[in-house]
C-alpha cells in the first residue's frame, strides 16, 4: 500500500496531527519527515495509543469472562481473540512501524499469531494488553529520532514513518470499533460512553 504526500497530510490533518516542517523528500517522491517532525509524530502516535489502550482495557474489563468466547458469526474472531490480536500488534507490528524490534514472544508466521490469539481468556487478554503495551512503549522510546527519517523497509514495502504510523493507528481504531460493536451486541455499554 502506498500513499502520496497529499493523502498523508490529509489523513494526518483529519486525525488532528500537525506535521511540522516536512523537509526531507524520500527518493520515491514521498514526503518524509525530518528528525524533529518524526519525533513529534512519534509523540502524537504514543498519545493516540495511550487513549486506545485505556479504551481497550475498559472494554476488556467490561466484558464478563464468559463472553470472551462470543463471536458474531462463524470464522470471525471472538471477543478474546480480538483483544489478543490487539496485544499481538503491540508486541509485533506497532514497534515495527517505527523500526523497533518485534517481541520474540510471538515467532514469525501466521500459525504463531493464531496460537497466541487462541489463548484468549479474560486473564490472558488483560495480561497481554498490559505487557504488550509496555513492551511497545519501551521499544518506541528507544528509537533514535535520526532513524525515523526517510523511507524504511516495512510491511513488505518501503514507507515513511508517517505512512506506517497512520496504518497502525487506523488498524487499531478499527479493532476498537469492532469491540464496541461486540459490546453493544451483548448489551454492554462502553464504560466511557455517556
Amino acid at each position: 500500500m502506498r500513499f502520496n504526500h497529499v493523502t498523508i497530510f490529509a489523513l494526518a490533518s483529519s486525525l488532528g496531527v500537525a506535521l511540522p516542517a516536512m523537509a526531507q523528500q524520500a527518493p520515491s517522491g514521498q514526503g518524509a519527515p525530518n528528525a524533529e517532525a518524526a519525533a513529534e509524530l512519534r509523540k502524537r502516535f504514543l498519545m493516540d495509543l495511550d487513549t486506545l489502550q485505556s479504551k481497550f482495557l475498559a472494554l476488556a474489563g467490561a466484558f464478563p469472562a464468559e463472553k470472551y468466547t462470543w463471536r458474531p458469526g462463524p470464522g470471525v474472531r471472538s471477543v478474546g481473540e480480538v483483544l489478543m490480536h490487539v496485544a499481538s500488534e503491540y508486541y509485533v507490528y506497532t514497534p515495527m512501524a517505527f523500526g523497533a524490534a518485534r517481541s520474540p514472544l510471538i515467532p514469525r508466521g501466521a500459525d504463531s499469531f493464531q496460537k497466541f490469539e487462541a489463548s484468549s481468556t479474560k486473564a490472558d487478554a488483560l495480561k497481554h494488553l498490559n505487557e504488550g503495551f509496555a513492551y511497545m512503549k519501551q521499544q518506541l522510546a528507544a528509537v533514535d529520532n535520526a532513524k525515523l527519517v526517510g523511507n524504511q523497509p516495512i510491511f513488505g514495502g518501503s514507507m515513511t514513518i508517517i505512512e506506517s504510523s497512520i496504518i497502525m493507528t487506523g488498524d487499531l481504531h478499527e479493532h476498537l470499533g469492532q469491540l464496541i460493536a461486540y459490546a453493544r451486541a451483548n448489551g454492554i455499554k462502553p464504560p466511557w460512553s455517556k
